[in-house]
């Protein structure tokens, strides 16, 4: 149920909010459909108001259940061969944990990687407690029934919408009446399946959805398996509506990360170092409800409780050896900064050497997390001065209580660098903390028609974040940090006629340092993720600005959009890699980053609507803008260990470049052919934030897709992803592989390298 008034009178009069992200009401990137369709996008997570999609002064981008069902692999998929602006990294090499870039901005389930983009399903935030990280695994996919993507600094979904927002509204039994089963297999040993259904009784309705994914893998040793049950009970009478939904997942990931680019040459399946391995486990629960109090009033909110645990396995190469010294002889020891120190265990004594214990790390991690909360909103239509008026007025309450454990124990590496436990642990490794973050906001957003043509909105959101560490261990990690701050935003859109509008806006989000940020800021102690913190220095909040001017329209068939953008972090906090391991480095505010530059799309139907196609260009100039010293140990071009990074350089992991094109054409009323083309240009290496060293390269890959309808109920569907087998990267950091490989092995360069050619096909039931 939406409050909207609709063109019965004037055209709708509520507006659109500055770059908020909808985690309600489906949007069209651009209304392809008749003029009088009324599109409705939510202006807050919770369901309930609404605006025109057509006024939003914002690049609104959109995929239905159809483009989901039809995308890919998964919900990232989906988003990178659909939506403008968007890019994945390979950071882990595994299709279910990649890093999504958009507009320069990330939502990675990556500890180490700056949050900057909120994700939100059903109304509620799914960024991670512990580190505002984004678990795609344990979305419910095929449960998916819209997913918005809007722009900027939007301060009414709370925190890390430094560069947009993203959210998803579930399927329900009042609108899926049928049952739906798919499965899919080929390359890679990959099996996909997937049903779902639903249906209505009366007020009642359900939907359950069930998926399941496993495979070997492209690259070495690199098996995976993730499973997911949704399920949604619905109630509507009248005005009123109840939703309860249900998510449990857990997935078994093995991610063996970027390899040496030598290494790489000679096989493109080999792995540096193993294992590297997830395992996630979800149980989350969400109550969404409104109603109308009278035709101009709307009460909405949501309840839930998420359990989200984490368990990480990773073996890595090691910088500990025996100690040099002859006052240390027969012991083991770490360099730090040019002096050795000897390793001790749990108790305080020092290692002896011993060849099962040099080489190599296991490093394990237990991270427990609840979260829970509520937001509570109220929708006022009523004119003002005589102009159509929408006021919205709302609070939110977030809570969430992680306790992460871990530590390091001490190994060589086999054969096939398998990590293999020596069963003697690193005593400084050990870490046990427990963390509570608290969020507390207050919110409006007002938007009034001024006339027929033009509408302008204000918003704004006051956030008051707590952050309490409580280390088991000691005292060395505790600490209380409060964050709060007012972030406004205000927009215009003014029609130029019926099918051109033009619209701006300026907005502000902000990000609180997270508690893995908090415990791992100490340039002199870095940190090797996702394991070791330590008592670190301060730092301070993110602050975005977003400023953004487009128009919109459509003429001749042809839908377009332009938008032209910039976003400005101050105090942005960023990892800097600095230890000799690809994952050791520590968290800093580094000064002000920006991200500026223009997004162009194309779309439209031909062939009496057979063919519909669309095309999208996007330039991304995304630098540092303070001068700083960084430490990167690995980097050929290092002086005393840190490289100098000035205004103007790139920020590493960012193509300037991305443009996309694809079709889907209907050659028989029973037989549809699809595919698109997606080229991003090269990017800097993590490490190399001075951009001294050359960048990788840039790609494209093609993919194609295909589905043959034997019957109403039953097609006969198949995808080819990378149909040219094309070598590439799409993520680059500095290490030191010579340790492990040899001295032969002297290029520091370690790289993510995309998937090859691969193809599966499967049936799809629907009755």
């Amino acid at each position: 149920m939406t409050i909207v008034r609709t063109a019965c009178a004037p055209r709708q009069t509520s507006l659109l909010l500055v770059l908020v992200v909808t985690a309600v009401a489906p949007i069209p990137l651009i209304a392809a459909e008749a003029v009088d369709a009324i599109e409705v996008i939510g202006v807050t997570p919770v369901h309930g108001a609404g605006v025109p999609a057509g006024e939003y002064p914002a690049n609104v981008q959109t995929l239905n259940k159809d483009d989901l069902a039809d995308g890919g692999l998964d919900v990232t998929d989906s988003l990178n061969r659909k939506l403008s602006s968007v890019t994945l990294n390979a950071a882990q090499n595994n299709p279910l944990q990649p890093d999504v870039q958009y507009r320069g901005f990330t939502a990675s389930p990556l500890l180490g990687l700056p949050q900057g983009i909120a994700v939100y399903g059903d109304g509620v935030r799914l960024n991670s407690v512990f580190g505002d990280t984004v678990h795609w695994d344990m979305i419910p996919q095929h449960a998916i029934d819209s997913i918005n993507l809007m722009p900027g600094s939007n301060p009414l979904f709370g925190l890390n919408t430094l560069g947009g927002a993203l959210s998803y509204r579930t399927k329900d039994g009042f609108t899926t009446d049928k049952s739906r089963v798919k499965v899919l297999g080929g390359s890679f040993d990959r099996w996909e399946v997937a049903a779902e259904t639903g249906a209505q009784h009366g007020e009642w309705a359900y939907y359950v959805a069930l998926s399941y994914f496993d495979e070997e893998g492209w690259r070495d040793y690199s098996p995976s398996t993730a499973r997911s049950l949704f399920g949604k009970v619905s109630w509507q009478a009248g005005v009123s509506r109840l939703d309860l939904g249900i998510n449990i997942a857990d997935s078994d990931l093995i991610g063996n990360g970027a390899t040496p680019t030598q290494l790489l040459d000679e096989d493109r399946e080999a792995i540096f170092t193993r294992p590297d391995k997830t395992e996630n486990e979800l149980f989350a629960v969400t109550l969404n409800g409104e109603t109308e109090l009278n035709e101009n009033t709307l009460l909405a909110g949501n309840v839930f409780f998420r359990r989200h645990n984490i368990s990480t396995l990773n073996g890595d190469d090691s910088d500990i050896e025996g100690c040099a010294l002859p006052a240390n002889a027969g012991l083991l020891c770490i360099e730090d900064d040019g002096a050795e120190e000897v390793v001790e265990d749990p108790n305080g004594n020092p290692i002896a050497a011993s060849g099962a214990l040099e080489g190599a790390t296991v490093n394990t991690s237990q991270t427990d997390q609840d979260s829970y909360g509520m937001t509570v909103q109220a929708t006022f239509l009523h004119d003002v001065a005589g102009y159509e008026n929408q006021l919205i007025v709302g609070g939110a309450w977030d809570e969430g209580r992680a306790r992460y454990r871990a530590k390091t124990e001490l190994g060589s590496l086999d054969a096939t660098r398998l990590a293999v436990g020596g069963r003697v642990f690193d005593g400084g490794s050990f870490i046990d903390v427990k963390t509570r973050t608290r969020s507390f906001g207050l919110f409006f957003f007002d938007s009034l028609r001024v006339t027929d043509a033009l509408t302008l909105s204000l918003a704004g959101r006051w956030n008051n974040t707590n952050v309490e560490l409580d280390d088991q261990l000691g005292t060395a990690l505790n600490g209380d940090h409060t964050f709060s701050r007012f972030n406004p935003s205000v927009g215009a859109a003014y029609a130029l006629q019926p099918s051109t509008t033009l619209y701006g806006s300026y907005s502000e989000a902000t990000r609180a340092p997270t508690p893995v940020e908090l415990t791992c800021a100490d340039p002199d102690d870095p940190c090797r993720l996702p394991n070791a913190f330590v008592a670190d220095p301060p730092l301070d909040q993110v602050v975005a600005r977003t400023f953004e001017l487009g128009a919109r329209g459509r003429s001749g068939g042809i839908n377009w959009n332009v938008a032209i953008f910039t976003t400005t972090n101050e105090d942005d906090i960023i990892f800097i890699s600095s230890g000799a391991l690809t994952s050791e480095g520590y968290f800093d505010n580094i000064g002000d980053t920006r991200r500026r530059g223009i997004e162009l799309g194309v779309s439209g139907r031909a062939l009496s609507d057979r063919l519909d196609w669309f095309a999208g260009y996007t330039y991304l100039e995304a630098t540092f803008q303070s001068d700083f010293r960084a430490p990167s140990e690995n980097h050929p071009k290092a002086v005393g260990g840190e490289i100098g990074v000035d205004k103007g350089d790139r920020i590493p992991g960012i193509p300037e470049h991305v443009f996309k094109v694809g079709a889907d054409y209907k050659i028989t009323p029973s037989f549809a052919l699809g595919g698109e083309v997606l080229y991003a240009s090269n990017q800097y290496l993590r490490g190399d934030e001075s951009n001294q060293l050359d960048p990788i390269d840039g790609y494209a890959v093609t993919n194609l897709r295909m589905r043959y309808e034997l019957t109403k109920a039953l097609s006969v569907i198949g995808r080819i992803d990378n149909v040219f087998d094309t070598e590439y990267e799409t993520f680059g950091v500095l290490g030191e592989p010579a340790e492990v490989l040899g001295a032969a092995y002297d290029d520091p360069r370690f790289l993510g390298p995309g998937s090859p050619r691969g193809g599966w096909i499967g049936v799809e039931a629907t009755f």
